[in-house]
Protein backbone atom coordinates (compact mmCIF):
# COMPACT_ATOMS: atom_id res chain seq x y z
CA UNK A 1 0.00 0.00 0.00
CA UNK A 2 2.82 2.34 0.90
CA UNK A 3 4.55 1.66 -2.42
CA UNK A 4 1.38 2.41 -4.36
CA UNK A 5 0.96 5.77 -2.63
CA UNK A 6 4.53 6.68 -3.50
CA UNK A 7 3.85 5.95 -7.16
CA UNK A 8 0.78 8.18 -7.15
CA UNK A 9 2.65 10.91 -5.35
CA UNK A 10 5.52 11.02 -7.80
CA UNK A 11 3.19 11.55 -10.74
CA UNK A 12 0.53 13.76 -9.23
CA UNK A 13 2.06 17.20 -9.88
CA UNK A 14 4.28 17.20 -12.97
CA UNK A 15 3.35 20.19 -15.15
CA UNK A 16 3.49 23.90 -14.34
CA UNK A 17 1.60 26.84 -15.81
CA UNK A 18 2.26 30.43 -14.84
CA UNK A 19 0.93 33.97 -14.89
CA UNK A 20 3.42 36.84 -14.65
CA UNK A 21 2.11 40.13 -13.30
CA UNK A 22 3.80 43.46 -12.75
CA UNK A 23 7.21 44.59 -13.92
CA UNK A 24 9.95 42.84 -15.87
CA UNK A 25 11.89 42.32 -12.63
CA UNK A 26 8.99 40.21 -11.40
CA UNK A 27 9.08 38.21 -14.62
CA UNK A 28 12.74 37.38 -14.01
CA UNK A 29 11.88 36.10 -10.53
CA UNK A 30 9.31 33.79 -12.09
CA UNK A 31 11.91 32.57 -14.60
CA UNK A 32 14.21 31.65 -11.71
CA UNK A 33 11.49 29.56 -10.06
CA UNK A 34 10.56 27.86 -13.32
CA UNK A 35 14.21 27.03 -13.98
CA UNK A 36 14.46 25.26 -10.62
CA UNK A 37 11.30 23.32 -11.41
CA UNK A 38 12.52 22.32 -14.88
CA UNK A 39 15.77 21.06 -13.39
CA UNK A 40 13.70 18.93 -11.01
CA UNK A 41 11.79 17.34 -13.89
CA UNK A 42 8.66 19.47 -14.07
CA UNK A 43 7.29 20.53 -17.44
CA UNK A 44 6.22 24.07 -18.29
CA UNK A 45 2.93 24.20 -20.19
CA UNK A 46 0.38 26.82 -21.22
CA UNK A 47 -2.78 27.40 -19.22
CA UNK A 48 -4.77 25.82 -22.05
CA UNK A 49 -2.93 22.56 -21.41
CA UNK A 50 -4.42 22.24 -17.92
CA UNK A 51 -1.25 22.48 -15.81
CA UNK A 52 -1.10 20.49 -12.59
CA UNK A 53 0.37 23.52 -10.81
CA UNK A 54 -0.58 27.14 -11.50
CA UNK A 55 1.85 29.78 -10.24
CA UNK A 56 0.56 33.35 -10.10
CA UNK A 57 3.49 35.71 -9.61
CA UNK A 58 1.98 38.89 -8.22
CA UNK A 59 2.78 42.60 -8.02
CA UNK A 60 1.79 44.79 -5.06
CA UNK A 61 3.27 48.14 -6.06
CA UNK A 62 0.01 50.09 -6.33
CA UNK A 63 -3.70 49.39 -5.98
CA UNK A 64 -4.14 48.79 -9.72
CA UNK A 65 -1.54 46.01 -9.53
CA UNK A 66 -3.27 44.45 -6.54
CA UNK A 67 -6.59 44.61 -8.37
CA UNK A 68 -5.02 42.81 -11.34
CA UNK A 69 -3.68 40.13 -8.99
CA UNK A 70 -7.14 39.70 -7.49
CA UNK A 71 -8.59 39.17 -10.96
CA UNK A 72 -6.02 36.47 -11.77
CA UNK A 73 -6.62 34.76 -8.44
CA UNK A 74 -10.35 34.71 -9.19
CA UNK A 75 -9.55 33.24 -12.59
CA UNK A 76 -7.46 30.57 -10.89
CA UNK A 77 -10.42 29.70 -8.68
CA UNK A 78 -12.55 29.09 -11.77
CA UNK A 79 -9.81 26.96 -13.34
CA UNK A 80 -9.56 24.86 -10.25
CA UNK A 81 -13.31 24.44 -10.01
CA UNK A 82 -13.35 23.32 -13.65
CA UNK A 83 -10.49 20.88 -12.88
CA UNK A 84 -8.10 22.73 -15.18
CA UNK A 85 -5.42 22.74 -12.49
CA UNK A 86 -4.77 20.78 -9.30
CA UNK A 87 -2.80 23.23 -7.18
CA UNK A 88 -2.38 27.00 -7.00
CA UNK A 89 0.72 28.79 -5.72
CA UNK A 90 0.74 32.56 -5.24
CA UNK A 91 4.20 34.10 -5.33
CA UNK A 92 5.88 37.45 -5.44
CA UNK A 93 5.10 40.80 -3.92
CA UNK A 94 1.56 40.19 -2.66
CA UNK A 95 2.43 37.45 -0.16
CA UNK A 96 5.72 39.20 0.62
CA UNK A 97 4.02 42.49 1.47
CA UNK A 98 0.89 41.06 3.08
CA UNK A 99 2.30 37.94 4.66
CA UNK A 100 0.00 37.93 7.68
CA UNK A 101 -3.31 38.65 5.99
CA UNK A 102 -2.93 37.54 2.35
CA UNK A 103 -4.64 34.14 2.33
CA UNK A 104 -7.14 33.79 -0.56
CA UNK A 105 -9.06 30.53 -0.39
CA UNK A 106 -8.00 29.30 -3.83
CA UNK A 107 -4.30 29.09 -2.95
CA UNK A 108 -2.57 26.00 -1.61
CA UNK A 109 0.74 27.73 -0.97
CA UNK A 110 2.50 31.09 -0.91
CA UNK A 111 6.15 31.86 -1.63
CA UNK A 112 7.99 35.13 -1.15
CA UNK A 113 10.74 36.86 -3.11
CA UNK A 114 13.53 35.65 -0.82
CA UNK A 115 12.65 31.96 -1.27
CA UNK A 116 12.76 31.52 -5.05
CA UNK A 117 15.28 28.67 -4.83
CA UNK A 118 13.00 26.74 -2.47
CA UNK A 119 10.16 26.34 -4.96
CA UNK A 120 10.89 22.63 -5.64
CA UNK A 121 10.81 21.70 -1.97
CA UNK A 122 7.59 23.66 -1.61
CA UNK A 123 5.97 21.80 -4.50
CA UNK A 124 7.06 18.44 -3.11
CA UNK A 125 5.51 19.22 0.28
CA UNK A 126 2.42 20.45 -1.50
CA UNK A 127 2.20 17.22 -3.43
CA UNK A 128 2.41 15.18 -0.22
CA UNK A 129 -0.44 17.13 1.30
CA UNK A 130 -2.60 17.00 -1.82
CA UNK A 131 -2.18 13.24 -2.19
CA UNK A 132 -3.16 12.83 1.44
CA UNK A 133 -6.17 15.08 0.98
CA UNK A 134 -7.28 13.24 -2.17
CA UNK A 135 -7.10 9.93 -0.29
CA UNK A 136 -9.57 11.29 2.25
CA UNK A 137 -13.00 11.20 0.64
CA UNK A 138 -14.19 13.88 3.05
CA UNK A 139 -11.50 16.34 1.98
CA UNK A 140 -10.53 17.20 -1.61
CA UNK A 141 -8.35 20.21 -0.68
CA UNK A 142 -5.46 20.85 1.65
CA UNK A 143 -6.97 21.94 4.97
CA UNK A 144 -6.76 25.70 5.48
CA UNK A 145 -4.49 25.40 8.50
CA UNK A 146 -2.02 23.17 6.58
CA UNK A 147 -1.44 25.49 3.65
CA UNK A 148 2.17 26.48 3.05
CA UNK A 149 3.36 30.04 3.77
CA UNK A 150 6.97 30.09 2.63
CA UNK A 151 7.56 33.81 3.11
CA UNK A 152 10.29 35.19 5.33
CA UNK A 153 9.13 37.53 8.07
CA UNK A 154 12.42 39.40 7.74
CA UNK A 155 13.33 41.98 5.13
CA UNK A 156 14.53 40.26 1.93
CA UNK A 157 18.32 40.24 1.54
CA UNK A 158 19.10 37.75 -1.23
CA UNK A 159 19.84 37.96 -4.94
CA UNK A 160 19.34 34.98 -7.25
CA UNK A 161 21.03 33.55 -10.30
CA UNK A 162 18.93 31.35 -12.53
CA UNK A 163 20.03 27.69 -12.72
CA UNK A 164 19.03 27.79 -16.41
CA UNK A 165 20.17 31.11 -17.85
CA UNK A 166 18.65 30.38 -21.24
CA UNK A 167 15.13 29.93 -19.84
CA UNK A 168 13.08 33.05 -20.57
CA UNK A 169 9.44 34.03 -20.88
CA UNK A 170 10.14 36.78 -23.42
CA UNK A 171 10.67 34.59 -26.48
CA UNK A 172 13.76 34.09 -28.59
CA UNK A 173 14.78 37.61 -29.54
CA UNK A 174 15.27 39.49 -26.29
CA UNK A 175 15.69 39.00 -22.57
CA UNK A 176 15.61 40.95 -19.34
CA UNK A 177 18.89 40.85 -17.46
CA UNK A 178 18.24 41.65 -13.81
CA UNK A 179 21.41 43.01 -12.21
CA UNK A 180 20.23 43.85 -8.69
CA UNK A 181 17.40 43.55 -6.22
CA UNK A 182 15.85 46.04 -3.78
CA UNK A 183 16.23 49.81 -3.63
CA UNK A 184 18.60 52.27 -1.97
CA UNK A 185 16.18 55.19 -2.11
CA UNK A 186 13.28 56.11 0.11
CA UNK A 187 10.86 58.04 -2.08
CA UNK A 188 7.93 59.21 0.01
CA UNK A 189 5.33 57.57 -2.23
CA UNK A 190 6.97 54.17 -2.70
CA UNK A 191 6.61 51.05 -0.54
CA UNK A 192 9.01 48.88 -2.55
CA UNK A 193 11.99 49.04 -0.14
CA UNK A 194 9.71 47.88 2.68
CA UNK A 195 8.98 44.54 1.01
CA UNK A 196 11.81 44.23 -1.52
CA UNK A 197 14.63 45.22 0.81
CA UNK A 198 17.74 47.33 0.45
CA UNK A 199 19.73 47.50 -2.78
CA UNK A 200 21.94 44.50 -3.43
CA UNK A 201 23.87 43.90 -6.63
CA UNK A 202 24.62 40.60 -8.30
CA UNK A 203 28.27 39.93 -9.07
CA UNK A 204 29.68 41.05 -12.41
CA UNK A 205 30.71 37.48 -13.17
CA UNK A 206 27.24 35.99 -12.60
CA UNK A 207 25.64 38.62 -14.82
CA UNK A 208 28.21 38.26 -17.61
CA UNK A 209 27.95 34.46 -17.50
CA UNK A 210 24.17 34.71 -17.84
CA UNK A 211 24.47 37.22 -20.67
CA UNK A 212 26.90 34.94 -22.55
CA UNK A 213 24.42 32.08 -22.36
CA UNK A 214 21.56 34.28 -23.50
CA UNK A 215 23.49 35.57 -26.52
CA UNK A 216 24.69 32.05 -27.34
CA UNK A 217 21.07 30.83 -27.35
CA UNK A 218 19.84 33.52 -29.73
CA UNK A 219 19.10 36.62 -27.67
CA UNK A 220 19.76 39.78 -29.67
CA UNK A 221 18.77 42.35 -27.05
CA UNK A 222 19.80 42.45 -23.39
CA UNK A 223 17.58 44.75 -21.39
CA UNK A 224 19.37 45.76 -18.20
CA UNK A 225 16.88 46.07 -15.35
CA UNK A 226 16.86 46.79 -11.62
CA UNK A 227 14.96 49.20 -9.42
CA UNK A 228 17.86 51.58 -10.10
CA UNK A 229 20.39 50.23 -12.64
CA UNK A 230 22.79 53.16 -12.36
CA UNK A 231 23.25 52.44 -8.64
CA UNK A 232 24.67 49.05 -9.58
CA UNK A 233 27.85 47.99 -7.76
CA UNK A 234 27.97 50.91 -5.36
CA UNK A 235 26.96 48.60 -2.52
CA UNK A 236 30.16 46.61 -3.12
CA UNK A 237 32.22 49.65 -2.10
CA UNK A 238 35.19 48.49 -4.19
CA UNK A 239 34.93 50.85 -7.17
CA UNK A 240 32.59 48.64 -9.18
CA UNK A 241 29.81 50.57 -10.92
CA UNK A 242 27.36 50.22 -13.78
CA UNK A 243 29.98 51.10 -16.40
CA UNK A 244 32.26 48.38 -15.03
CA UNK A 245 29.48 45.91 -15.76
CA UNK A 246 28.53 47.38 -19.14
CA UNK A 247 32.11 47.28 -20.40
CA UNK A 248 32.32 43.63 -19.33
CA UNK A 249 29.12 42.89 -21.26
CA UNK A 250 30.54 44.71 -24.28
CA UNK A 251 33.31 42.11 -24.48
CA UNK A 252 30.81 39.33 -25.21
CA UNK A 253 31.12 38.21 -28.83
CA UNK A 254 28.08 38.53 -31.02
CA UNK A 255 25.69 40.95 -32.68
CA UNK A 256 23.29 42.21 -30.01
CA UNK A 257 21.89 45.32 -28.36
CA UNK A 258 22.35 46.44 -24.76
CA UNK A 259 19.52 48.61 -23.49
CA UNK A 260 19.70 50.10 -20.00
CA UNK A 261 16.23 50.70 -18.57
CA UNK A 262 15.81 53.45 -15.96
CA UNK A 263 18.43 56.14 -15.42
CA UNK A 264 17.77 58.51 -12.56
CA UNK A 265 18.81 62.07 -13.58
CA UNK A 266 21.25 62.69 -10.72
CA UNK A 267 23.03 59.36 -11.31
CA UNK A 268 23.85 59.86 -14.99
CA UNK A 269 27.63 60.33 -15.12
CA UNK A 270 29.92 61.42 -17.92
CA UNK A 271 31.44 57.93 -17.75
CA UNK A 272 28.04 56.39 -18.51
CA UNK A 273 27.45 58.85 -21.36
CA UNK A 274 30.87 58.04 -22.81
CA UNK A 275 30.03 54.33 -22.70
CA UNK A 276 26.77 54.92 -24.54
CA UNK A 277 28.53 56.93 -27.24
CA UNK A 278 31.36 54.45 -27.80
CA UNK A 279 29.90 51.00 -27.12
CA UNK A 280 29.30 48.81 -30.15
CA UNK A 281 26.29 47.27 -28.44
CA UNK A 282 24.67 50.22 -26.65
CA UNK A 283 21.23 51.35 -27.72
CA UNK A 284 20.96 55.12 -27.52
CA UNK A 285 17.84 55.02 -25.44
CA UNK A 286 17.35 56.41 -21.94
CA UNK A 287 14.39 56.06 -19.61
CA UNK A 288 14.81 58.99 -17.20
CA UNK A 289 12.00 58.98 -14.61
CA UNK A 290 11.46 62.58 -13.48
CA UNK A 291 8.24 61.99 -11.48
CA UNK A 292 7.81 65.79 -11.36
CA UNK A 293 9.55 69.03 -12.29
CA UNK A 294 8.50 71.33 -9.44
CA UNK A 295 11.17 71.67 -6.74
CA UNK A 296 8.74 71.73 -3.83
CA UNK A 297 6.93 68.62 -5.03
CA UNK A 298 10.22 66.79 -5.58
CA UNK A 299 11.32 67.68 -2.04
CA UNK A 300 8.02 66.38 -0.68
CA UNK A 301 8.63 63.19 -2.66
CA UNK A 302 12.06 62.91 -0.97
CA UNK A 303 13.72 63.26 -4.36
CA UNK A 304 15.69 66.43 -3.57
CA UNK A 305 18.87 64.92 -5.00
CA UNK A 306 17.29 64.91 -8.45
CA UNK A 307 16.13 68.55 -8.49
CA UNK A 308 19.19 70.16 -10.07
CA UNK A 309 19.82 67.34 -12.55
CA UNK A 310 16.17 67.15 -13.65
CA UNK A 311 15.88 70.76 -14.75
CA UNK A 312 17.90 70.49 -17.96
CA UNK A 313 18.24 66.72 -18.36
CA UNK A 314 16.53 66.43 -21.75
CA UNK A 315 18.61 69.18 -23.37
CA UNK A 316 21.80 67.87 -21.76
CA UNK A 317 21.31 64.30 -22.96
CA UNK A 318 20.35 65.29 -26.50
CA UNK A 319 23.46 67.46 -26.70
CA UNK A 320 25.82 64.82 -25.28
CA UNK A 321 24.29 61.73 -26.94
CA UNK A 322 23.37 62.54 -30.55
CA UNK A 323 20.28 60.67 -31.69
CA UNK A 324 19.25 59.52 -28.22
CA UNK A 325 15.64 58.50 -27.60
CA UNK A 326 14.26 59.79 -24.30
CA UNK A 327 11.44 58.41 -22.17
CA UNK A 328 10.25 59.65 -18.80
CA UNK A 329 7.57 59.05 -16.19
CA UNK A 330 5.67 61.68 -14.23
CA UNK A 331 3.14 61.57 -11.43
CA UNK A 332 0.16 63.87 -11.02
CA UNK A 333 -1.70 64.79 -7.86
CA UNK A 334 1.05 64.17 -5.32
CA UNK A 335 0.20 65.92 -2.02
CA UNK A 336 1.11 69.60 -2.29
CA UNK A 337 0.77 69.78 -6.07
CA UNK A 338 -1.25 72.93 -6.56
CA UNK A 339 -2.84 73.87 -9.87
CA UNK A 340 0.06 76.26 -10.41
CA UNK A 341 2.68 73.58 -9.77
CA UNK A 342 0.89 71.15 -12.06
CA UNK A 343 0.65 73.69 -14.86
CA UNK A 344 4.34 74.41 -14.42
CA UNK A 345 5.12 70.71 -14.89
CA UNK A 346 2.86 70.53 -17.92
CA UNK A 347 4.71 73.48 -19.43
CA UNK A 348 8.06 71.79 -18.78
CA UNK A 349 6.87 68.56 -20.39
CA UNK A 350 5.90 70.48 -23.51
CA UNK A 351 9.28 72.22 -23.51
CA UNK A 352 11.42 69.09 -23.00
CA UNK A 353 9.65 67.13 -25.76
CA UNK A 354 10.31 63.59 -24.54
CA UNK A 355 9.86 60.93 -27.21
CA UNK A 356 7.82 58.78 -24.83
CA UNK A 357 6.19 59.60 -21.54
CA UNK A 358 4.28 57.53 -19.02
CA UNK A 359 1.98 59.25 -16.55
CA UNK A 360 0.04 57.95 -13.60
CA UNK A 361 -2.12 59.58 -10.99
CA UNK A 362 -0.70 59.42 -7.48
CA UNK A 363 -2.07 56.62 -5.32
CA UNK A 364 -1.42 56.79 -1.55
CA UNK A 365 0.29 53.60 -0.46
CA UNK A 366 -0.07 52.31 3.06
CA UNK A 367 3.03 52.52 5.17
CA UNK A 368 4.59 55.34 3.14
CA UNK A 369 5.15 58.94 4.32
CA UNK A 370 2.96 60.22 1.48
CA UNK A 371 -0.02 58.31 2.85
CA UNK A 372 -0.07 60.62 5.88
CA UNK A 373 0.05 63.81 3.83
CA UNK A 374 -3.03 65.85 2.92
CA UNK A 375 -4.47 64.21 -0.18
CA UNK A 376 -5.66 65.81 -3.40
CA UNK A 377 -9.06 64.45 -4.51
CA UNK A 378 -8.72 61.46 -6.84
CA UNK A 379 -10.86 63.13 -9.49
CA UNK A 380 -8.33 65.96 -9.76
CA UNK A 381 -5.35 63.57 -9.77
CA UNK A 382 -6.83 61.59 -12.66
CA UNK A 383 -7.90 64.67 -14.63
CA UNK A 384 -4.38 66.05 -14.44
CA UNK A 385 -2.94 62.75 -15.67
CA UNK A 386 -5.28 62.87 -18.64
CA UNK A 387 -4.09 66.39 -19.48
CA UNK A 388 -0.48 65.18 -19.50
CA UNK A 389 -1.41 62.27 -21.78
CA UNK A 390 -3.14 64.61 -24.23
CA UNK A 391 -0.11 66.91 -24.28
CA UNK A 392 2.29 64.03 -24.88
CA UNK A 393 0.14 62.60 -27.66
CA UNK A 394 0.38 65.95 -29.45
CA UNK A 395 4.16 65.89 -29.04
CA UNK A 396 4.26 62.38 -30.51
CA UNK A 397 2.04 63.34 -33.43
CA UNK A 398 4.74 65.79 -34.50
CA UNK A 399 7.67 63.50 -33.79
CA UNK A 400 6.27 60.46 -35.59
CA UNK A 401 6.51 62.05 -39.02
CA UNK A 402 10.30 62.19 -38.72
CA UNK A 403 10.34 58.36 -38.91
CA UNK A 404 8.50 58.10 -42.23
CA UNK A 405 10.37 56.95 -45.36
CA UNK A 406 13.52 56.27 -43.35
CA UNK A 407 15.44 53.03 -43.15
CA UNK A 408 16.10 51.52 -39.72
CA UNK A 409 17.73 48.42 -38.35
CA UNK A 410 15.07 46.57 -36.37
CA UNK A 411 14.92 43.44 -34.26
CA UNK A 412 12.25 40.92 -35.27
CA UNK A 413 10.66 39.82 -31.99
CA UNK A 414 7.69 37.80 -33.28
CA UNK A 415 6.18 36.81 -36.63
CA UNK A 416 5.31 40.08 -38.39
CA UNK A 417 6.47 42.21 -35.45
CA UNK A 418 9.75 44.07 -34.93
CA UNK A 419 11.11 46.81 -32.70
CA UNK A 420 13.38 49.76 -33.47
CA UNK A 421 16.28 50.79 -31.23
CA UNK A 422 14.00 53.60 -30.09
CA UNK A 423 11.34 51.16 -28.84
CA UNK A 424 11.80 49.40 -25.50
CA UNK A 425 9.85 46.19 -24.96
CA UNK A 426 6.37 46.35 -23.45
CA UNK A 427 6.14 50.15 -23.23
CA UNK A 428 6.95 51.94 -26.50
CA UNK A 429 5.03 50.24 -29.26
CA UNK A 430 6.24 47.99 -32.08
CA UNK A 431 6.67 47.88 -35.85
CA UNK A 432 4.25 45.78 -37.87
CA UNK A 433 6.12 44.39 -40.87
CA UNK A 434 4.28 43.06 -43.91
CA UNK A 435 6.90 40.52 -44.94
CA UNK A 436 8.29 37.24 -43.75
CA UNK A 437 11.33 37.95 -41.55
CA UNK A 438 13.09 35.45 -39.27
CA UNK A 439 12.30 35.93 -35.60
CA UNK A 440 15.32 36.70 -33.47
CA UNK A 441 17.27 38.39 -36.25
CA UNK A 442 17.95 41.98 -37.26
CA UNK A 443 16.43 43.35 -40.46
CA UNK A 444 16.62 46.60 -42.40
CA UNK A 445 13.14 48.07 -42.74
CA UNK A 446 11.61 51.31 -43.96
CA UNK A 447 8.84 52.98 -41.97
CA UNK A 448 5.87 53.86 -44.13
CA UNK A 449 3.18 54.74 -41.61
CA UNK A 450 2.03 54.73 -38.01
CA UNK A 451 -0.94 53.76 -35.90
CA UNK A 452 -0.68 55.60 -32.59
CA UNK A 453 2.70 54.63 -31.13
CA UNK A 454 3.10 51.64 -33.45
CA UNK A 455 4.72 51.77 -36.87
CA UNK A 456 4.04 50.03 -40.17
CA UNK A 457 6.99 49.06 -42.37
CA UNK A 458 8.04 47.25 -45.48
CA UNK A 459 11.31 45.60 -46.43
CA UNK A 460 14.03 48.06 -47.39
Amino acid sequence: MKKENTKKQNGYLRSVGCVSLGCAKNKVDLQVMLAHLVNAGYKIVSLDEKPDILIINTCAFIQAARDEAAEEIARAAKMRKAKKCKAVIISGCMPQRYREEFLPDVADAFIGIDELDKIVDLVKRLEDKLVKAMADKRCKRIPFEEREMLVSANQPNKVFDSPISALRLTGQAYAYLKIAEGCAHRCAYCAIPAFRGNYRSRSVKSIVDEAKTLVKTGVRELNIIAQDPLFYGLDFKDGTNIVTLLKALDKIKGDFWIRVLYSYPNEITQEFIDWMNTSKHAVKYMDVPLQHTDQDVLRAMNRSAAIKASADIADKLRKKIPGVTLRTTVMTGFPGETAEKFNSMLKEIKRMQFDYLGVFAFSPEEGTPAEKMKQIPEKIRVARAEKVSIAQNKIWDKKVESYFDREFRALVVAPGIARLPSQAPDVDGVVYVNMDLPVGEFADITIQGADGYDFIAYDA
